[in-house]
Protein backbone atom coordinates (compact mmCIF):
# COMPACT_ATOMS: atom_id res chain seq x y z
CA UNK A 1 0.00 0.00 0.00
CA UNK A 2 2.74 2.41 1.01
CA UNK A 3 4.29 2.27 -2.34
CA UNK A 4 0.76 3.43 -4.14
CA UNK A 5 0.11 5.56 -1.49
CA UNK A 6 3.56 7.20 -2.19
CA UNK A 7 2.82 7.11 -6.20
CA UNK A 8 -0.66 8.87 -5.70
CA UNK A 9 1.64 11.78 -3.45
CA UNK A 10 3.99 12.29 -5.82
CA UNK A 11 1.29 12.46 -8.58
CA UNK A 12 -0.51 14.89 -6.95
CA UNK A 13 2.52 17.40 -5.65
CA UNK A 14 3.57 17.29 -9.43
CA UNK A 15 0.09 18.23 -10.21
CA UNK A 16 0.31 20.93 -7.98
CA UNK A 17 3.51 22.15 -9.24
CA UNK A 18 2.83 21.92 -12.43
CA UNK A 19 -0.45 24.13 -12.28
CA UNK A 20 1.09 26.65 -10.39
CA UNK A 21 3.84 26.58 -13.05
CA UNK A 22 1.15 27.22 -15.74
CA UNK A 23 -0.65 29.96 -13.45
CA UNK A 24 2.74 31.93 -13.28
CA UNK A 25 3.52 31.38 -16.97
CA UNK A 26 0.67 31.31 -18.93
CA UNK A 27 0.81 30.01 -22.81
CA UNK A 28 1.16 32.74 -25.43
CA UNK A 29 2.50 32.78 -28.65
CA UNK A 30 4.47 35.71 -28.32
CA UNK A 31 6.05 37.90 -25.87
CA UNK A 32 3.58 38.45 -22.49
CA UNK A 33 3.93 41.86 -21.16
CA UNK A 34 5.89 41.33 -17.72
CA UNK A 35 4.49 41.35 -14.75
CA UNK A 36 3.33 38.32 -11.92
CA UNK A 37 0.36 36.77 -11.88
CA UNK A 38 0.00 36.21 -8.19
CA UNK A 39 -1.88 33.27 -6.13
CA UNK A 40 -3.17 30.48 -7.68
CA UNK A 41 -7.22 31.52 -8.25
CA UNK A 42 -6.60 34.91 -6.46
CA UNK A 43 -3.99 36.24 -8.32
CA UNK A 44 -3.58 39.90 -6.80
CA UNK A 45 -7.12 40.60 -6.15
CA UNK A 46 -6.33 41.51 -2.72
CA UNK A 47 -3.25 44.59 -3.27
CA UNK A 48 -5.67 45.61 -6.27
CA UNK A 49 -8.71 46.23 -3.56
CA UNK A 50 -6.45 47.57 -0.70
CA UNK A 51 -8.13 51.02 0.28
CA UNK A 52 -6.15 54.02 -1.52
CA UNK A 53 -5.87 57.60 0.78
CA UNK A 54 -3.85 59.80 -1.29
CA UNK A 55 -4.90 61.25 -4.47
CA UNK A 56 -1.53 59.90 -6.65
CA UNK A 57 -1.88 56.95 -8.92
CA UNK A 58 -3.12 54.23 -6.58
CA UNK A 59 -0.42 52.77 -5.01
CA UNK A 60 -1.03 48.91 -7.03
CA UNK A 61 -0.58 50.66 -10.74
CA UNK A 62 2.40 53.10 -9.37
CA UNK A 63 4.60 50.02 -7.85
CA UNK A 64 3.97 47.93 -11.07
CA UNK A 65 4.60 50.52 -13.39
CA UNK A 66 7.84 51.26 -11.89
CA UNK A 67 8.83 47.68 -11.91
CA UNK A 68 7.44 46.43 -15.01
CA UNK A 69 7.06 49.70 -17.01
CA UNK A 70 3.47 51.14 -18.60
CA UNK A 71 2.15 48.16 -19.92
CA UNK A 72 2.31 45.00 -17.58
CA UNK A 73 0.34 41.97 -16.63
CA UNK A 74 -2.02 40.89 -13.21
CA UNK A 75 -4.65 38.61 -12.58
CA UNK A 76 -7.72 40.02 -11.05
CA UNK A 77 -10.63 37.63 -9.47
CA UNK A 78 -9.04 34.61 -11.45
CA UNK A 79 -8.59 36.40 -15.16
CA UNK A 80 -5.37 37.32 -16.60
CA UNK A 81 -5.96 41.54 -17.21
CA UNK A 82 -3.19 43.49 -18.93
CA UNK A 83 -3.09 47.00 -17.93
CA UNK A 84 -2.10 49.92 -19.80
CA UNK A 85 -0.61 53.16 -18.58
CA UNK A 86 0.25 53.79 -22.19
CA UNK A 87 -1.49 56.80 -23.56
CA UNK A 88 -0.54 55.11 -27.18
CA UNK A 89 -1.94 51.53 -26.30
CA UNK A 90 -4.96 53.37 -25.21
CA UNK A 91 -6.08 55.35 -27.60
CA UNK A 92 -5.23 52.03 -30.20
CA UNK A 93 -7.03 50.13 -27.42
CA UNK A 94 -10.77 52.81 -27.80
CA UNK A 95 -9.88 53.53 -31.59
CA UNK A 96 -10.68 49.60 -31.83
CA UNK A 97 -13.21 49.01 -30.31
CA UNK A 98 -15.70 46.64 -31.82
CA UNK A 99 -12.81 45.38 -33.96
CA UNK A 100 -10.26 44.40 -31.96
CA UNK A 101 -11.61 45.13 -28.62
CA UNK A 102 -14.93 44.86 -26.62
CA UNK A 103 -16.20 45.91 -23.45
CA UNK A 104 -15.75 43.81 -20.96
CA UNK A 105 -16.07 43.70 -17.12
CA UNK A 106 -15.42 40.87 -14.66
CA UNK A 107 -18.39 38.98 -13.12
CA UNK A 108 -18.84 40.52 -10.23
CA UNK A 109 -19.52 43.79 -11.75
CA UNK A 110 -22.12 42.42 -14.38
CA UNK A 111 -23.37 40.52 -11.18
CA UNK A 112 -23.83 44.75 -9.46
CA UNK A 113 -24.91 46.31 -12.04
CA UNK A 114 -27.31 43.50 -14.32
CA UNK A 115 -25.77 41.24 -16.92
CA UNK A 116 -28.13 43.55 -19.36
CA UNK A 117 -26.29 46.77 -18.42
CA UNK A 118 -25.41 49.09 -21.12
CA UNK A 119 -21.73 48.40 -20.48
CA UNK A 120 -22.04 45.07 -20.92
CA UNK A 121 -23.68 45.23 -24.47
CA UNK A 122 -22.35 45.06 -28.12
CA UNK A 123 -23.13 46.48 -31.32
CA UNK A 124 -26.13 47.27 -32.59
CA UNK A 125 -27.90 46.82 -29.36
CA UNK A 126 -25.10 49.50 -27.56
CA UNK A 127 -25.48 51.96 -30.03
CA UNK A 128 -29.48 51.80 -29.64
CA UNK A 129 -29.05 52.21 -25.99
CA UNK A 130 -27.10 54.97 -26.79
CA UNK A 131 -29.57 57.04 -28.60
CA UNK A 132 -32.06 56.74 -26.14
CA UNK A 133 -29.69 57.89 -23.73
CA UNK A 134 -28.52 60.77 -26.03
CA UNK A 135 -32.87 61.37 -26.39
CA UNK A 136 -32.24 62.74 -22.59
CA UNK A 137 -29.11 63.83 -22.28
CA UNK A 138 -28.52 65.50 -26.15
CA UNK A 139 -28.18 69.21 -26.48
CA UNK A 140 -31.68 70.19 -27.23
CA UNK A 141 -32.91 68.30 -24.13
CA UNK A 142 -30.08 70.00 -21.94
CA UNK A 143 -31.25 73.55 -23.05
CA UNK A 144 -34.87 73.05 -21.54
CA UNK A 145 -33.09 71.58 -18.67
CA UNK A 146 -30.67 74.12 -17.94
CA UNK A 147 -33.40 76.25 -15.66
CA UNK A 148 -34.49 73.04 -13.64
CA UNK A 149 -31.42 72.28 -12.91
CA UNK A 150 -30.50 75.98 -11.82
CA UNK A 151 -33.74 76.54 -9.62
CA UNK A 152 -32.77 72.91 -8.04
CA UNK A 153 -29.68 74.01 -6.99
CA UNK A 154 -30.32 77.74 -6.15
CA UNK A 155 -33.17 75.81 -3.77
CA UNK A 156 -30.65 73.44 -1.78
CA UNK A 157 -28.27 76.06 -1.42
CA UNK A 158 -30.37 78.58 0.06
CA UNK A 159 -31.26 75.67 2.80
CA UNK A 160 -27.85 74.51 3.21
CA UNK A 161 -27.42 77.90 4.35
CA UNK A 162 -29.48 78.13 6.87
CA UNK A 163 -27.58 74.94 8.56
CA UNK A 164 -24.58 75.09 10.72
CA UNK A 165 -22.90 71.95 8.50
CA UNK A 166 -23.12 70.62 5.41
CA UNK A 167 -22.04 67.08 4.59
CA UNK A 168 -21.25 68.34 0.83
CA UNK A 169 -20.93 65.53 -0.54
CA UNK A 170 -24.67 63.87 0.59
CA UNK A 171 -26.06 66.88 0.05
CA UNK A 172 -24.95 67.10 -3.39
CA UNK A 173 -26.10 63.80 -3.95
CA UNK A 174 -29.33 63.48 -2.15
CA UNK A 175 -29.88 66.87 -4.89
CA UNK A 176 -28.77 65.54 -8.20
CA UNK A 177 -30.36 62.36 -7.39
CA UNK A 178 -33.93 63.96 -6.68
CA UNK A 179 -33.27 65.96 -10.11
CA UNK A 180 -32.38 63.04 -12.57
CA UNK A 181 -35.21 60.95 -10.59
CA UNK A 182 -38.03 63.06 -11.42
CA UNK A 183 -36.39 63.65 -14.95
CA UNK A 184 -35.88 60.54 -15.66
CA UNK A 185 -39.10 58.33 -13.79
CA UNK A 186 -41.03 60.58 -12.47
CA UNK A 187 -39.86 60.07 -8.81
CA UNK A 188 -39.95 61.94 -5.47
CA UNK A 189 -39.13 61.12 -2.20
CA UNK A 190 -41.80 62.80 -0.61
CA UNK A 191 -44.55 61.45 -2.19
CA UNK A 192 -43.68 58.24 -2.22
CA UNK A 193 -44.14 55.42 0.73
CA UNK A 194 -40.31 53.93 -0.25
CA UNK A 195 -37.02 55.44 -0.48
CA UNK A 196 -35.03 54.59 -3.76
CA UNK A 197 -32.02 56.52 -3.24
CA UNK A 198 -31.30 54.53 0.23
CA UNK A 199 -31.28 51.59 -1.68
CA UNK A 200 -28.42 53.36 -3.85
CA UNK A 201 -26.85 54.56 -0.74
CA UNK A 202 -26.07 51.10 0.50
CA UNK A 203 -25.12 49.74 -3.12
CA UNK A 204 -22.58 51.99 -3.52
CA UNK A 205 -21.00 51.66 0.02
CA UNK A 206 -19.98 47.99 -1.37
CA UNK A 207 -18.96 49.14 -5.15
CA UNK A 208 -15.71 48.80 -4.72
CA UNK A 209 -15.20 45.94 -2.41
CA UNK A 210 -13.70 42.13 -2.50
CA UNK A 211 -16.35 39.96 -4.33
CA UNK A 212 -17.31 38.10 -0.94
CA UNK A 213 -21.23 37.16 -1.12
CA UNK A 214 -21.65 36.18 2.84
CA UNK A 215 -24.75 38.52 5.20
CA UNK A 216 -22.43 41.40 6.52
CA UNK A 217 -19.94 41.89 4.23
CA UNK A 218 -19.92 45.27 1.70
CA UNK A 219 -20.59 43.46 -1.30
CA UNK A 220 -23.33 41.53 0.20
CA UNK A 221 -25.01 44.82 1.43
CA UNK A 222 -24.79 46.12 -2.57
CA UNK A 223 -25.94 43.44 -4.13
CA UNK A 224 -28.78 43.96 -1.54
CA UNK A 225 -29.37 47.35 -2.20
CA UNK A 226 -29.84 46.62 -6.07
CA UNK A 227 -32.24 43.70 -5.87
CA UNK A 228 -34.78 46.29 -3.60
CA UNK A 229 -33.94 49.24 -6.04
CA UNK A 230 -34.39 46.81 -8.94
CA UNK A 231 -37.67 45.83 -7.11
CA UNK A 232 -38.57 49.18 -6.72
CA UNK A 233 -37.78 50.53 -10.63
CA UNK A 234 -40.13 47.08 -11.66
CA UNK A 235 -43.04 48.19 -9.78
CA UNK A 236 -43.29 51.61 -10.95
CA UNK A 237 -42.58 50.18 -14.74
CA UNK A 238 -45.56 47.91 -13.95
CA UNK A 239 -47.54 50.75 -12.57
CA UNK A 240 -46.79 52.89 -15.51
CA UNK A 241 -47.46 50.40 -18.50
CA UNK A 242 -51.11 49.57 -16.61
CA UNK A 243 -51.74 53.80 -16.62
CA UNK A 244 -49.91 54.75 -19.67
CA UNK A 245 -50.01 58.58 -19.69
CA UNK A 246 -51.17 60.61 -22.69
CA UNK A 247 -48.02 62.96 -23.07
CA UNK A 248 -44.36 62.00 -22.59
CA UNK A 249 -43.35 63.62 -20.02
CA UNK A 250 -40.26 61.73 -18.43
CA UNK A 251 -37.80 59.13 -19.73
CA UNK A 252 -40.17 56.12 -18.43
CA UNK A 253 -42.86 57.03 -20.76
CA UNK A 254 -40.39 57.13 -23.75
CA UNK A 255 -38.79 53.45 -22.85
CA UNK A 256 -42.45 52.40 -22.58
CA UNK A 257 -43.64 53.73 -25.89
CA UNK A 258 -40.18 51.49 -27.18
CA UNK A 259 -41.16 48.33 -25.42
CA UNK A 260 -45.02 48.80 -27.61
CA UNK A 261 -43.30 49.20 -31.00
CA UNK A 262 -43.64 46.10 -32.89
CA UNK A 263 -40.17 44.21 -33.56
CA UNK A 264 -38.58 46.24 -30.74
CA UNK A 265 -35.27 44.64 -29.93
CA UNK A 266 -35.78 46.36 -26.29
CA UNK A 267 -36.83 44.94 -23.68
CA UNK A 268 -38.28 44.96 -19.74
CA UNK A 269 -34.64 43.57 -18.25
CA UNK A 270 -32.53 45.59 -20.28
CA UNK A 271 -34.91 48.90 -19.88
CA UNK A 272 -34.83 48.23 -16.10
CA UNK A 273 -30.76 47.68 -16.11
CA UNK A 274 -30.43 50.86 -17.80
CA UNK A 275 -32.60 52.95 -15.42
CA UNK A 276 -30.32 51.73 -12.61
CA UNK A 277 -27.45 52.26 -14.22
CA UNK A 278 -28.51 56.06 -15.62
CA UNK A 279 -29.70 56.83 -12.05
CA UNK A 280 -26.21 55.36 -10.49
CA UNK A 281 -24.51 57.48 -12.69
CA UNK A 282 -25.84 60.46 -13.12
CA UNK A 283 -25.74 61.29 -9.35
CA UNK A 284 -22.74 59.54 -7.70
CA UNK A 285 -19.65 60.93 -10.05
CA UNK A 286 -20.80 64.41 -10.38
CA UNK A 287 -21.76 65.00 -6.63
CA UNK A 288 -17.89 63.64 -6.04
CA UNK A 289 -16.66 65.58 -8.27
CA UNK A 290 -18.72 68.61 -7.06
CA UNK A 291 -17.89 67.87 -3.36
CA UNK A 292 -14.39 68.15 -4.87
CA UNK A 293 -14.41 71.06 -6.82
CA UNK A 294 -15.91 73.07 -3.55
CA UNK A 295 -12.58 71.84 -1.71
CA UNK A 296 -10.34 73.21 -4.44
CA UNK A 297 -12.14 76.58 -4.47
CA UNK A 298 -11.61 76.65 -0.37
CA UNK A 299 -7.91 76.10 -0.95
CA UNK A 300 -6.84 78.20 -3.87
CA UNK A 301 -7.81 81.55 -3.31
CA UNK A 302 -7.04 83.13 -6.78
CA UNK A 303 -8.79 79.96 -8.68
CA UNK A 304 -12.02 81.43 -6.43
CA UNK A 305 -11.47 85.19 -7.57
CA UNK A 306 -11.26 83.97 -11.06
CA UNK A 307 -14.14 82.01 -10.95
CA UNK A 308 -16.15 84.70 -9.42
CA UNK A 309 -15.33 87.70 -12.11
CA UNK A 310 -15.91 85.19 -14.96
CA UNK A 311 -19.49 84.41 -13.22
CA UNK A 312 -19.88 88.38 -12.11
CA UNK A 313 -19.16 89.72 -15.43
CA UNK A 314 -22.39 87.23 -16.65
CA UNK A 315 -24.45 89.22 -14.10
CA UNK A 316 -23.39 92.34 -15.27
CA UNK A 317 -23.97 92.32 -18.86
CA UNK A 318 -27.63 90.85 -17.96
CA UNK A 319 -30.52 93.54 -18.22
CA UNK A 320 -32.24 92.07 -15.71
CA UNK A 321 -29.75 90.51 -12.71
CA UNK A 322 -31.74 88.29 -11.27
CA UNK A 323 -33.18 86.46 -14.67
CA UNK A 324 -32.38 82.93 -15.28
CA UNK A 325 -29.16 81.51 -16.78
CA UNK A 326 -29.66 81.06 -20.17
CA UNK A 327 -27.25 78.68 -22.11
CA UNK A 328 -25.54 81.69 -24.04
CA UNK A 329 -24.25 82.51 -20.80
CA UNK A 330 -23.16 78.71 -19.90
CA UNK A 331 -21.52 78.29 -22.60
CA UNK A 332 -19.39 81.74 -22.31
CA UNK A 333 -18.30 80.14 -19.01
CA UNK A 334 -14.62 79.46 -20.35
CA UNK A 335 -12.63 79.75 -17.12
CA UNK A 336 -15.28 77.80 -15.67
CA UNK A 337 -14.78 74.58 -18.05
CA UNK A 338 -10.93 75.28 -17.80
CA UNK A 339 -12.23 74.59 -14.15
CA UNK A 340 -14.07 71.50 -14.48
CA UNK A 341 -11.67 69.22 -16.85
CA UNK A 342 -9.01 70.43 -13.87
CA UNK A 343 -11.18 68.96 -11.41
CA UNK A 344 -12.04 65.82 -12.97
CA UNK A 345 -8.42 65.05 -14.02
CA UNK A 346 -7.48 65.09 -10.60
CA UNK A 347 -11.12 63.40 -9.20
CA UNK A 348 -9.81 60.17 -11.20
CA UNK A 349 -13.34 58.71 -10.51
CA UNK A 350 -13.29 56.31 -12.59
CA UNK A 351 -10.32 54.21 -11.46
CA UNK A 352 -10.17 51.38 -14.41
CA UNK A 353 -12.11 51.36 -17.77
CA UNK A 354 -12.02 47.41 -18.89
CA UNK A 355 -12.17 45.74 -22.31
CA UNK A 356 -11.55 42.12 -23.81
CA UNK A 357 -9.23 41.19 -26.72
CA UNK A 358 -11.34 39.67 -29.58
CA UNK A 359 -7.96 38.20 -31.00
CA UNK A 360 -4.64 38.18 -30.37
CA UNK A 361 -2.73 41.36 -30.29
CA UNK A 362 0.51 42.59 -31.20
CA UNK A 363 1.85 45.93 -29.33
CA UNK A 364 5.22 47.99 -29.06
CA UNK A 365 6.54 44.16 -28.81
CA UNK A 366 4.12 42.74 -26.63
CA UNK A 367 1.54 40.24 -27.03
CA UNK A 368 -1.96 40.37 -25.72
CA UNK A 369 -3.66 37.05 -26.02
CA UNK A 370 -6.72 37.02 -27.79
CA UNK A 371 -9.92 36.72 -24.89
CA UNK A 372 -7.63 38.45 -21.98
CA UNK A 373 -9.00 41.33 -20.03
CA UNK A 374 -7.16 45.03 -20.84
CA UNK A 375 -7.26 47.55 -18.35
CA UNK A 376 -6.89 50.92 -19.33
CA UNK A 377 -6.18 53.37 -16.38
CA UNK A 378 -6.99 57.19 -16.50
CA UNK A 379 -5.17 58.13 -13.29
CA UNK A 380 -2.09 57.14 -14.45
CA UNK A 381 -2.94 59.07 -17.69
CA UNK A 382 -3.84 61.99 -15.96
CA UNK A 383 -1.07 62.67 -13.47
CA UNK A 384 1.48 61.62 -15.79
CA UNK A 385 4.78 64.23 -15.47
CA UNK A 386 5.58 64.19 -18.98
CA UNK A 387 2.53 65.28 -20.00
CA UNK A 388 1.08 67.28 -16.89
CA UNK A 389 3.65 69.36 -15.25
CA UNK A 390 3.20 68.84 -11.31
CA UNK A 391 0.82 66.98 -12.75
CA UNK A 392 -1.05 66.41 -8.50
CA UNK A 393 -1.25 70.88 -8.32
CA UNK A 394 -4.80 72.02 -8.87
CA UNK A 395 -4.02 74.34 -11.72
CA UNK A 396 -7.02 75.23 -14.47
CA UNK A 397 -4.56 77.28 -16.75
CA UNK A 398 -3.00 74.14 -17.81
CA UNK A 399 -6.24 73.97 -20.17
CA UNK A 400 -6.35 77.74 -21.11
CA UNK A 401 -6.17 77.22 -24.71
CA UNK A 402 -6.33 73.30 -24.95
CA UNK A 403 -9.84 72.15 -26.67
CA UNK A 404 -10.98 69.28 -24.56
CA UNK A 405 -14.40 68.63 -25.47
CA UNK A 406 -14.14 65.11 -26.14
CA UNK A 407 -11.18 62.03 -25.07
CA UNK A 408 -7.74 62.22 -25.97
CA UNK A 409 -4.37 60.27 -25.50
CA UNK A 410 -3.67 62.10 -22.21
CA UNK A 411 -7.36 63.04 -20.94
CA UNK A 412 -9.99 60.18 -20.64
CA UNK A 413 -11.98 61.95 -17.72
CA UNK A 414 -15.22 60.92 -19.62
CA UNK A 415 -14.18 57.66 -21.20
CA UNK A 416 -12.77 57.14 -24.63
CA UNK A 417 -13.97 55.89 -28.77
CA UNK A 418 -17.37 54.95 -29.26
CA UNK A 419 -18.22 54.81 -25.46
CA UNK A 420 -17.28 58.04 -24.52
CA UNK A 421 -19.99 58.71 -21.48
CA UNK A 422 -22.96 60.40 -23.05
CA UNK A 423 -23.80 61.81 -19.69
CA UNK A 424 -20.73 63.94 -19.75
CA UNK A 425 -22.54 67.45 -21.27
CA UNK A 426 -25.27 67.12 -18.53
CA UNK A 427 -22.39 66.44 -15.81
CA UNK A 428 -20.37 69.57 -17.21
CA UNK A 429 -23.62 71.31 -16.93
CA UNK A 430 -24.74 70.94 -13.54
CA UNK A 431 -21.31 71.54 -12.26
CA UNK A 432 -21.12 74.84 -14.03
CA UNK A 433 -24.73 75.68 -12.48
CA UNK A 434 -23.35 75.12 -8.82
CA UNK A 435 -20.57 76.74 -9.33
CA UNK A 436 -22.16 80.06 -11.10
CA UNK A 437 -24.74 79.83 -7.97
CA UNK A 438 -22.45 79.28 -5.38
CA UNK A 439 -19.49 82.18 -6.37
CA UNK A 440 -22.09 84.65 -7.37
CA UNK A 441 -24.81 84.18 -4.28
CA UNK A 442 -22.78 83.21 -1.09
CA UNK A 443 -18.72 83.09 0.39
Amino acid sequence: MWPIALCIGTFVIIRIIHWGYSWRNPKCNGKLPPGSMGLPLLGETLQFFAPNTSSDIPPFIKERMERYGPIFRTNLVGRPVVVSTDPDLNYFIFQQEGQLFQSWYPDTFTEIFGRQNVGSLHGFMYKYLKNMVLNLFGPESLKKMLPEVEHATCRNLDRWSCQDTVELKEATARMIFDLTAKKLISYEQDKSSENLRENFVAFIQGLISFPLDIPGTAYHKCLQGRKKAMSMLKNMLKERRAMPRKKQSDFFDYVIEELKKEGTILTEAIALDLMFVLLFASFETTSLAITLATKFLSDHPLVLKKLTEEHEAILEKREIVDSELTWKEYKSMTFTFQFINETVRLANIVPGIFRKALREIQFKGYTIPAGWAIMVCPPAVHLNPAKYEDPLAFNPWRWEGVESSGASKHFMAFGGGMRFCVGTDFTKMQMAVFLHCLVTKYR
